[in-house]
Parts: structure tokens; C-alpha cells; sequence
């Protein structure tokens, strides 16, 4: 059924002081930090309810921050580090954790360093989160789309209702943008806020693919046995564009379309933008992490008898299905019967990029309001009373929580940003 659009005038719409647009972790933390000083809040999103990405992301366990040391958490943060500093100093990931602890949600800290809610799930802490805010008195409208401003400064909405598209007009007297990346665009995210502040003039980077997969020219044989399988025990390495080595220990998962996996993402940005400067990259894969070259090759001179290579190195090496595969499918035949060769393949098994995954399937994005158009406090400075936070800022980060610590960072610090500046007015 169509929708139809109805005009709504100003009077039927309510004035809050600040309105927020998007419901997640960023613009729920700045809720609560201008609703707790005493001005009133409404916050818009345009899901049918807040917090759906925060949601998805606790499916398999919420890793809400890491409990690594503070100064080796900025690391985590790249180039953006410096940006970040201040408000990841004001916001630690040890003051997320006695937040949340102050909903009554109680967290631990898990064999890999990574901090999850004691349940593991991310809807009780929501849940929680929301009481409160209802308990300060901050106003959520679902369903409502920002599609930027009127003449005058006040924004443009859009709310679904009844099949009914109802336009509407707020005044308010501050606003914080919380709009998120573009990833996971069913879930709210879909970046069309870009535009919104590109006709402001207002510098934006190009939003990118970040903790992405990428893509390999499988053979249609590998594809079809592989396609999907978990490569476990590996260690990846990949030269950035600048030279340096960065390598990873862990798995990840050749699927039909190329590899990723938790070990690809901690490596995506170096790979993206060798791709994006020269076209492809490269991954190298140590497929036997615990044994050093020297080992493997006196392992390979060994006497094979009347085994065949595959069953020497599988016995050998004890090499699973998958890493045999891997490996017929990346080397020559030729290489199999010169050990130097293949012990090199082994610890450096060369797999060729053609390409990174499209934005929608990536976990996060890159890209976005460049901090030099923000000042200290988050606010736009060609948009006075215009506050930015969460993933729409120009930073990213790997997985293992330190995304969402930066949202909720960033998050407080834009809403105490709108207090100094209403206080001021």
C-alpha cells in the first residue's frame, strides 16, 4: 500500500530544547547527559525502535570496551588517536564500565581481554538504559526521519505512522547529530545524512568500508568445497602502504566471495587502503604460527616414503583439509617438490585482493565529519548549537569494543557540550 504524506504544522509538534537524531549508543549517551542537567530532550531516530545496530552487535556476545591499559587503548585508535584523546580520557573504558555497573548490570572480563555484560547480552543493559532515560524525562519519537533543515534553521522530519508519511517541522535549541556510519543500512545507518551536511559546506570524508571482508578469485572448485570454511591457527600479516608490518594472530573465514573474520577486520583499514592506493593488496597467511621456518624445513626434508606430498605434510604438520586446499590453491604445482619453496608458502602463503567488501556488509565504517570542522566540545563550527558524535566522526576502530567506547566517548562529550552552550545562552 502506498504511503501518503501529510503536512504537520509546528503547533502540533513539540519544542524541546534539544532534539537529538539517532537512537544509538553516541545519541542515547548525550540524552542522558543533557536531560541529567536539567534541559528537556527529545530524540529522534528513524528505526522502529532505538539502539538496533547496539542489538545486533550483542547477538553473539556484547563486548562493550576492552580492559587493556588506557594508553594502550588510544593505540587502537590509529591515526586518530590524537583526536580522540581527550574524550576517551574524560571517558575511559573504565568509567563505561562503572556506568554500566550503575544500571545494575554487572560486567567481566573475558579470556581475551574484551569486557562483556555478565549475561553477555545487550538488551538488558538497553533495557536498563532506557528506564532510565524515561525516568529523566527524555522524549523518544520512532519512526521519524531527519532530512535536514528549513530556512529558518529548524529541521525537517518525516515520520511513518499508519502508512501515512507525516511531515513535520522541530525547533529546538541545540541539536546533536548521532546518525552513525553506513553500515548494516537495514538496521538505520545508511549515510544519506552526508549530503545533508556536504550542502552546509561542512567537510566530510567519504565513508568507507571498515573491519570488512575482502575479495578473492577463488577457483570454482575451492569455492564450492571451501566456501565457508573457518581457517583457525593462522597468523596475517599485511604492509601498509607506507611499509610497515602488521600482523595478526588468530582465524578467519574463507567464504564464497573471499575471506574475513576477526583477524581480517584487525587488518582491513591497512588492506583497504593499499587496495584504494594501488588497486589489490596482499594478505600472507602463516599457516604453521607455532613452528618457526627453519623447523618446517627440516620437518620437509624428512624422509616421505611412499606417501604422497598432501599426506607427508598432513602427517607432518598435521595440517587440516582446509590449509592443504589453501595451499594447492595459491602455489604452483611446481613448488611441491622443491622444499625451500613450499616450507616458504607454508609460513608465507601469499593470497592476492582484489577488492574490499561493499560498505553495507561491513561491520563499521571509516570516514565522516572531519575534526578540524568541529570545536572541542563537538559542535560544528560553520552550525553553531550543532553537535556531532559516535561513528559519523571521522575515526574508526577494530573490533573487541573499542567502537562502541569511542560512541559513548564522544557521545558524553557532545552532550556536555550542549549543557556549557544552553547554559551560556
Amino acid at each position: 500500500m502506498p504511503h501518503s504524506t501529510v503536512a504537520q504544522t509546528e503547533s502540533q509538534t513539540p519544542h524541546p530544547q534539544v532534539a537529538i537524531i539517532g537512537g544509538g549508543p553516541a545519541g542515547l549517551m548525550a540524552a542522558e547527559v543533557i536531560a541529567s542537567a536539567g534541559f528537556s530532550v527529545a530524540l529522534y531516530d528513524a528505526m522502529p525502535s532505538v539502539g538496533r545496530k547496539f542489538l545486533l552487535a550483542g547477538v553473539g556476545g556484547m563486548n562493550i570496551t576492552h580492559s587493556e591499559p588506557h594508553s594502550k587503548l588510544l593505540t587502537r585508535y590509529a591515526q586518530a588517536a590524537p583526536a580522540l584523546k581527550t574524550y576517551l580520557d574524560n571517558f575511559s573504558a573504565d568509567d563505561l564500565r562503572q556506568w554500566i555497573h550503575g544500571l545494575g548490570i554487572e560486567t567481566f572480563v573475558g579470556s581475551s581481554g574484551r569486557v562483556f555484560p555478565s549475561d553477555m547480552k545487550a538488551a538488558p543493559l538497553l533495557r536498563a538504559w532506557l528506564h532510565r532515560l524515561r525516568e529523566l524525562g527524555v522524549q523518544i519519537y520512532p519512526r521519524h526521519r531527519w532530512c535536514g533543515w528549513e530556512k529558518d534553521g529548524s529541521l525537517k522530519l518525516i515520520e511513518l505512522r499508519n502508512n501515512q508519511t507525516i511531515e513535520k517541522t522541530i525547533h529546538a535549541d541545540a541539536l546533536v547529530l548521532a546518525l552513525g556510519g553506513a553500515s548494516w543500512q537495514r538496521l538505520g545507518s545508511d549515510g544519506a545524512w552526508v549530503n545533508l551536511l556536504c550542502e552546509k559546506n561542512i567537510p566530510v570524508e567519504p565513508l568507507l568500508p571498515s573491519n570488512c571482508g575482502f575479495n578473492v578469485n577463488w577457483s570454482e572448485k575451492f569455492r564450492q568445497e571451501f566456501g565457508g570454511a573457518p581457517l583457525q591457527t593462522v597468523c596475517l600479516t599485511a604492509i601498509h602502504v607506507d611499509g610497515s608490518v602488521h600482523t595478526v594472530r588468530g582465524e578467519a573465514m574463507l567464504g564464497k566471495t573471499g575471506i574475513e573474520g576477526t583477524s581480517v577486520y584487525a587488518l582491513s583499514a591497512i588492506l583497504r587502503d593499499k587496495i584504494m592506493a594501488q588497486g589489490s593488496a596482499e594478505l600472507l597467511i602463516d599457516l604453521l604460527p607455532d613452528l618457526s621456518h627453519e623447523k618446517v624445513l627440516a620437518l620437509l626434508n624428512k624422509p616421505r616414503g611412499k606417501n604422497s606430498v598432501s599426506n607427508f605434510l598432513r602427517k607432518q604438520f598435521h595440517l587440516p583439509p582446509v590449509k592443504l586446499a589453501l595451499l594447492r590453491e595459491l602455489t604452483p604445482a611446481s613448488i611441491w617438490q622443491d622444499n625451500q619453496q613450499l616450507a616458504r608458502a607454508l609460513k608465507q602463503l601469499v593470497l592476492p585482493l582484489t577488492g574490499f567488501r561493499p560498505i553495507d556488509e561491513a561491520i563499521s565504517s571509516a570516514g565522516g565529519v572531519d575534526f578540524f570542522a568541529l570545536t572541542p566540545s563537538l559542535m560544528l563550527q560553520q552550525l553553531p548549537s550543532v553537535f556531532c558524535a559516535g561513528e559519523m566522526l571521522n575515526w574508526e576502530a577494530p573490533t573487541g569494543g573499542y567502537l562502541l567506547t569511542a560512541c559513548f566517548a564522544t557521545g558524553r562529550a557532545a552532550g556536555l557540550g550542549v549543557v556549557d552552550f544552553l547554559s551560556k545562552k
